[in-house]
């Protein structure tokens, strides 16, 4: 229970500096939401009326405790330039950006660990030299660049799915899965590659130490000792790597969203950026470092249950 409490209070400390810092960042760097929104045709009289009314002319801290009390009661407030609250976007968008990061890690897991395993048994066979390779060179390509590859091959020539004919999943819930599958192996394969590097090594490794002489010793066989022993130790650092992985993928959806005309919180979040949309911006990026910052404490109760003799202070 006090591992529990102390996580939860670095939890919310995390989300409170982060929510400050972009905050203050917003604050110091040029441009304005009020030109943003009147335009620049705006007289000085309308700009520091507007100003006013939006409590952009308080102290910075004044207006952070603010923005801060207001989020803590449930009110997200409104967008400046949707003119709508930010609650009602965010919960419109935000499914659709999970569900594209959830099926990029399942992709993930799917094909990373088998193929890890089977490179690691055949570790110098010319099948593992050939996906090695192969993953060098899909851990050199950019996510977004993959996406305008699958495109082309899968959109435009092969046909199998419209580009930018987006299904939204209130309307056909098998067909938004069905579009989501291409930006989500864009966003899956350099991960993907990475991760089977690191499992074929971490087992390779693990493959030399004592323990496995020992176990090969007492008469078990090849699978037995890579499934009952080897795999459990190795599965560490991966487990590291999936999680930070997994957060990265909810985080970095954001690009590969705009080459397949995804409509989650990557468009909005864009477009707020540049209208210094505050509101919108500040809400998003707490919501996303809060879910990055959940995902790292699920993984550190998961290594727990992958060695119990990991012990969590």
């Amino acid at each position: 229970m006090k591992y529990f409490g102390k996580k939860l209070a670095a939890m919310l400390i995390t989300v409170l500096v982060v929510s400050f810092l972009v905050f203050a960042a917003f604050s110091i760097i040029p441009g304005d939401p009020v030109t943003s929104m009147l335009g620049t045709e705006a007289t000085p009289e309308q700009v520091q009326a507007l100003r006013e009314e939006l409590g952009l002319n308080d102290p910075l801290l004044v207006r952070y405790v603010r923005w801060l009390a207001d989020f803590a009661g449930g009110d997200m407030g409104t967008s400046y330039n949707y003119k709508m609250p930010v609650t009602k976007m965010v919960a419109e968008k935000i499914p659709v950006t999970l569900s594209l990061a959830a099926m990029s890690f399942v992709i993930l897991v799917a094909v990373s660990v088998p193929l890890g395993i089977f490179c690691a048994k055949r570790a110098g066979g010319w099948l593992d030299r050939t996906v090695m390779i192969l993953n060098q060179v899909i851990m050199a390509v950019p996510s977004f660049f993959s996406g305008i590859v699958i495109t082309l091959v899968f959109g435009l020539i092969l046909k199998l799915f419209v580009p930018g004919g987006y299904v939204s999943y209130q309307k056909n819930f098998w067909g938004f899965l069905g579009y989501l599958i291409y930006p989500a192996v864009a966003i899956a394969l350099p991960k993907i590659a990475m991760a089977v590097k690191l499992l074929r090594s971490s087992v390779t490794e693990q493959m030399k130490l004592d323990y496995v002489r020992t176990a090969y010793s007492r008469g078990n066989r090849t699978k037995g000792v890579l499934y009952g022993h080897v795999l459990k130790n190795a599965l560490i650092p991966v487990v590291t790597f999936l999680g930070m992985t997994l957060a990265d993928m909810v985080a970095g959806s954001i690009i590969v969203e705009q080459v397949f005309n995804v409509p989650g919180i990557g468009r909005i979040l864009l477009t707020s950026i540049s209208n210094r949309d505050y509101p919108v911006v500040m809400v998003i990026i707490v919501c996303v470092s809060f879910l990055v910052i959940l995902i790292n404490f699920l993984v550190d109760l998961l290594y727990k249950k992958i060695d119990p003799r990991i012990t969590l202070d």
